[in-house]
């Protein structure tokens, strides 16, 4: 089937995919919304725009390994390249060591059955192979080569592919037509030892499947008891109808039906594959007799073949997948005024239920070469049925609600299936596949350590990181009480639901909570066991007191009275802070909508800056495929002076080493080392000379431009005297709020980083002031750095009395 493939899915990312990013969230972050981007809303010239802008076509060959100098050349080829030939030719094993062998996949095609425009040759096929090879690369981080091959004939295209395989860990087929497909993967598959797979055939009847499941477990059905109803012979319908059967289905229940009706046993002249469905029963002829009662309509055909009055006579609670793309078998419109019951699903993403092959294969060939699988087979596409299934099921992180610009998904009649953008697909299938290849006896390579193969597969796609991974289990070890001020605001009360479900902190809310239990009721959210304080009500009367006596008497040299204590107890940033210096609470998380002045005036008054310093910063961390990165200061100062850079290097100092990391600083400006006599540089030339005799052990230097701190060899090379030779520079501090704005802000939008911050530095206590409107997940983030935070200064406390004692 041509029509449900990928190609909404390539057209409706022309905004998306620009740049070829090869980073997830950076996807998911700029992902406009896709009910804007139908196939309407673009024309011929943008498409064709699109793929010959900058360098022509999507997809390009990248290095790995450095080649700058005569002896990276000869290493990469002759006369060093000998090497690994001849341990390859001793053990052919060992080119997945050696070679990119065991991440590349071959697409390869003959153009016979291209994105339903049909038999248009091999070349003109090549835009939809590059982009089925970028699919795999974002979604999933493997390689690929497009192949296409001038042969329409089987048995010459089967001896073709045969031949290359030895260059590749797996092949995807794809685009070629029926029945000639059947013959070449089934030959494929018994003569190649890597896994093989024909897309258009089990990529749609994996992902439908999936959705099948779970749109019986909503209907109340079984599966062994329902009768379906398969429009379009073609090869996703034959896969379709024998993936179905291996999961429990009856084949004498499942109708097939052609352009020429309903396929009967006694039709002349059927393909094995029409014989393999035809049906026994009587007096079925047209599509109209075959839904007749029917539980399940899987369209794989042509738009508008299947009318309302239809869909009326099927069976209660009808399941109707309609994947003719752009144009379903049944409209959207017209599929839910057939009947109240339906439970409908497309192949199209601006409708719910979008039966997408992007589900399934990047994440199958994934498994598949990670275990160095012989070959897709049936237990492994089964595998691939239920994660996607049972992933359904799971909570919807914000980052996919937020790519889809939605509120909240969850489980239901208009959320059968994951969404094509959502992260947890490669954790989630790639494990199950590459279990089922392990079970099944066709793994070359078995996983043994579960918990690394799921860490290096968020790694893969900058999922995740180490350092937060690390903070993550120790903040589960240690849990602290964090109160979330503005609780009314719906990101940070799902951070702090997602927070207590992750066993990091104990969370307290700040609030109405009538206001907060009706959001969670309205929002899915599971408040169970989590604190509300509304701390207006009259029975907080006696704690505002003493909070505000306590304040009165820290402040009172300041101009505080107990009056005007007392009317801060009204404001939750206070109130919260108040909590966290009298010990009701660890640490607290503020700033999600309120004025970040206001909160950083607040936590002077109430919590104190670090004895030593005069200043507080912030600090952004930036992971990066070049390492870790620190940045500051981010949020706080916006012009700083010298004295103020001068805390702002030593907090950053402090905190880099916090995070386990032994900072290496460079103070940036747009002059390297004194050229600029005036201005922001001389000041900055003037700090680092401050520093180097305040803080000797401190290796930082400056000013100089950021090309120059962040390139070894160009600076090392052109100023061998400074205090930065030979390292490889992780902590950059700004001249100003502006430029560490601009540059924090720019590397995330553009894919280059993901980042965890702002981090408050230079606070007595653990008080974190967030970006405003952060997501869900930079919320959570930062809570387990304030649960963190919290542990070191309980810590640093109880050594205080054991010194004392």
């Amino acid at each position: 089937m041509k029509n449900n493939k990928y190609a909404n899915l390539l057209f409706q990312h022309t905004i998306v995919l620009e740049e070829n990013n090869l980073n997830l969230q950076l996807l998911l972050r700029n992902t406009i919304n896709y009910s804007s981007y139908t196939m309407a809303k673009f024309t011929k010239e943008d498409a064709l725009n699109y793929h010959r802008m900058g360098k022509p076509g999507k997809i390009e060959i990248v290095p790995t390994k450095p080649y700058s100098t005569q002896t990276d050349l000869s290493l990469a080829y002759s006369p060093g390249v000998a090497e690994p030939c001849l341990e390859i030719e001793k053990d052919p094993n060992a080119a997945y060591e050696y070679t990119t062998k065991g991440n590349l996949v071959a697409v390869i095609s003959n153009g016979t059955a291209v994105l339903g425009l049909g038999d248009i040759g091999a070349l003109a096929g090549k835009p939809v192979m590059e982009g089925k090879g970028l699919l795999f690369k974002i979604f999933a981080g493997i390689d690929v080569f497009d192949i296409e091959i001038n042969e329409k004939d089987p048995e010459k295209f089967i001896q073709i592919v045969k031949a290359i395989s030895p260059t590749f860990g797996g092949i995807n087929l794809e685009d070629i037509k029926a029945p000639e497909c059947f013959e070449i993967e089934t030959r494929l598959r018994e003569e190649v030892d890597i896994p093989i797979m024909h897309d258009d055939q089990h990529g749609t009847a994996i992902i439908s499947a999936a959705g099948l499941i779970n749109a019986l477990e909503i209907v109340g059905k079984k599966i062994e008891d329902i009768r379906i109803v398969v429009n379009g012979a073609g090869a996703a319908a034959n896969s379709c109808a024998r993936l179905y059967v291996l999961l429990g289905a009856r084949k004498e229940n499942i109708i097939m039906v052609d352009s020429k009706g309903v396929i009967t046993a006694d039709r002349q002249n059927l393909t094995p594959q029409k014989q393999e469905f035809a049906t026994d029963r009587q007096g079925l002829k047209t599509l109209s007799d075959a839904v007749y009662g029917a539980d399940v309509f899987l369209g794989l055909s042509v738009a508008d073949v299947l009318t309302k009055e239809m869909v009326r006579t099927m069976a209660k609670d009808p399941i109707v997948f309609a994947l003719a793309n752009p144009n379903p078998e049944i409209s959207y419109a017209d599929a839910m005024d057939s009947r109240g019951d339906i439970l409908f699903a497309t192949g199209r993403s601006d409708y719910p239920n979008q039966i997408n092959n992007v589900l399934g294969f990047p994440y199958i060939f994934r498994g598949a070469l990670d275990v160095r699988a012989t070959s897709i087979n049936e237990e492994m596409k089964k595998a691939a049925v239920l994660a996607i299934a049972d992933l359904a099921k799971q909570h919807v992180p914000d980052v996919v609600n937020a790519a889809y610009n939605l509120n909240k998904i969850s489980f239901g009649r208009s959320y059968i299936i994951p969404k094509p953008l959502d992260p947890r697909l490669l954790t989630t299938v790639a494990p199950a596949v590459a279990k089922a290849a392990i079970a099944s006896g066709v793994a070359r390579n078995p996983i043994t350590d579960w918990d690394a193969y799921n860490v290096k597969l968020r790694e893969l796609m900058g999922y995740d990181n180490k350092m937060l991974r690390h903070f993550t289990e120790t903040a589960r070890q240690n849990p602290k009480r964090v109160v979330f001020s503005e609780a009314n605001h719906l990101n940070m009360l799902r951070a702090a639901a997602t927070a207590k479900a992750e066993g990091v902190c104990f969370p307290i809310l700040l609030g109405n909570e009538e206001r907060i239990e009706k959001m969670a009721v309205e929002n899915n959210i599971d408040l169970t066991g989590i604190e509300i304080i509304n701390l207006r009500h009259d029975r907080e009367e006696e704690r505002r007191t003493l909070y505000a006596k306590h304040l009165t008497a820290k402040c009172e040299r300041d101009g505080m009275t107990l009056t005007d204590a007392l009317e801060k107890m009204f404001d939750r940033s206070y109130f919260g802070m108040m909590m966290v210096e009298m010990g009701n609470a660890d640490a607290m998380i503020t700033g999600a909508y309120t004025n970040f002045i206001e909160n950083i005036n607040a936590a002077k008054q109430v919590i104190g800056i670090r004895d030593g310093m005069k200043h507080i910063a912030a600090m952004h961390i930036a992971n990066t495929k070049k390492g870790t990165f620190f940045l500051a200061d981010t949020l706080f100062n916006r012009h700083p002076n010298e004295e103020t850079l001068v805390d702002i290097a030593r907090l950053t100092n402090q905190a880099v080493k916090f995070f386990a990391h032994d900072p290496v600083m460079a103070m940036l400006s747009y002059s390297n080392f004194g050229v600029d006599k005036q201005g922001s540089p001389a000041s900055i030339h003037r700090v680092i000379d401050t520093l180097h005799h305040m803080c000797p052990d401190m290796v930082i230097d400056g000013e100089m431009q950021v090309n120059f701190a962040l390139n070894k060899i160009l600076r090392d090379e052109k100023y061998p005297f400074t205090k930065l030779k030979d390292k490889e520079v992780n902590t950059l501090i700004f001249p100003n709020l502006s430029s560490a704005n601009i540059a924090s802000k720019m590397i995330l939008e553009m894919g280059i980083s993901d980042m965890i911050g702002p981090i408050q530095m230079g606070l007595k206590k653990p008080i974190h002031i967030l970006d405003v409107e952060s997501s869900v997940r930079d919320i959570v983030n930062m809570t387990i750095i304030a649960v963190i935070d919290a542990i070191v200064e309980e810590q640093k406390r109880q050594n205080n009395i054991g010194e004392l004692a």
